[in-house]
């Protein structure tokens, strides 16, 4: 019998609690820095989500799987064949803070996540490729180079691009068009030549991506940069201080820009009794602001934003009802689409995606 002894195991360290800030209230929350927030892909609900990414990617034949990383918000960045993904989706408790801050989680069920992954995945294998450098992206698309629009009217008849995101998004920019269009082309099961059959320029364009793809195919990607652009572990910004900015981006704010229409709708004629334009405006908020998104495709926030100064004219200008309630939404809704629609035409702001 050996008479050495036998070392002792090493104690485990209990894990470090990496999210020390899940049950602070909202208002102590704010004041966190993104970098300080310990977040990653690996273990929360992304991560399959972005697995079955790969797996359309490689159905349709292509070897190429765009790199992954948390930012501020979605985006593929120039010259980076790779996707940032917000933050906030990294974490259900900051799904919550942006849903209270914003009015809205973008691509906060899979559903809706799996739509900007497909969009964001087609900007990044045209990175990839350098497919925007190809006659036929440019006979097809339009030029690359083309300046974005500081903001753009679509069309809303217009059978010339597919849909895909909101707010018909393929009428952005040729580039969009071309996430867009690879989108839908990527979309499993989404039958897009029998979809799109009476839609002849869309279907070109659909076409042109099904012949690109097939190029590239298992063919190596030229561009191959696995780079961060402003990955949240570097961004010192506080959630306060981001959601000021996110929230200066989705409004401009006109106080009197809404006062002839407002009159035509209610009146200021303090006798007849009926009820206070900004208090039955304020009790059919959510109902008005989400059926204007449904429609738009406008932000929330902003939708929010012009209700409120609605609203806030209302109380100022001591507007009461003249037609029945029930009257006064439907024609509610359709000032509300009206305006919302206008300061999205008119304000001055970089198209997001």
């Amino acid at each position: 019998m050996s008479n050495s002894r036998r070392k002792p195991k090493p104690r485990r360290r209990p894990a470090k609690n990496r999210h020390t800030w899940v049950d602070l209230p909202d208002d102590e929350l704010l004041d966190w820095r993104l970098r300080d927030l310990g977040l990653r892909i690996e273990g929360t609900p992304l991560e399959p989500l972005i697995g079955r990414l790969g797996a359309e990617l490689g159905r349709r034949g292509l070897c190429f799987r765009p790199h992954v990383w948390l930012s501020s918000e979605w985006f593929s960045p120039d010259g980076i064949p790779g996707i940032a993904i917000p933050f906030f989706l990294a974490h259900p408790r900051l799904a919550r803070l942006e849903a209270r801050q914003m009015l809205e989680v973008e691509g906060g069920s899979a559903h809706a996540c799996m739509r900007l992954l497909r969009h964001e995945a087609g900007h990044a294998i045209d990175t990839a490729y350098r497919l925007h450098y190809k006659k036929r992206w440019r006979e097809t698309f339009g030029r690359f180079a083309q300046r974005y629009p500081a903001t753009y009217r679509p069309n809303p008849r217009s059978r010339k691009f597919v849909l895909h995101l909101d707010a018909w998004y393929a009428q952005a920019h040729p580039a969009e068009d071309f996430a867009e269009t690879f989108a839908v082309w990527l979309t499993p099961r989404s039958t897009w030549r029998t979809r799109y059959a009476d839609w002849p320029v869309a279907l070109r364009k659909l076409e042109c991506v099904d012949e690109l793809m097939r190029a590239a195919g298992y063919t190596p990607a030229p561009v191959r940069s696995r780079a961060h652009v402003e990955p949240v572990s570097q961004l010192t910004l506080t959630l306060r201080e981001h959601y000021r900015r996110k929230r200066e981006f989705y409004v401009d704010h006109w106080p009197d820009f809404y006062d002839e229409d407002l009159r035509r709708l209610f009146t200021n004629d303090r006798g007849n009794g009926n009820p206070n334009a900004s208090a039955f405006l304020r009790a059919l908020r959510r109902e008005l602001r989400e059926t204007v998104a449904e429609w738009t495709g406008a932000h929330p926030y902003t939708i929010d934003q012009v209700l409120q100064d609605m609203i806030e004219r209302c109380r100022e200008l001591r507007l009461r009802l003249t037609r029945s309630p029930a009257r006064t939404k439907t024609q509610a809704i359709i000032l509300l689409t009206v305006h919302t629609l206008a300061c999205l035409h008119t304000a001055r702001r970089e198209i997001a995606l």
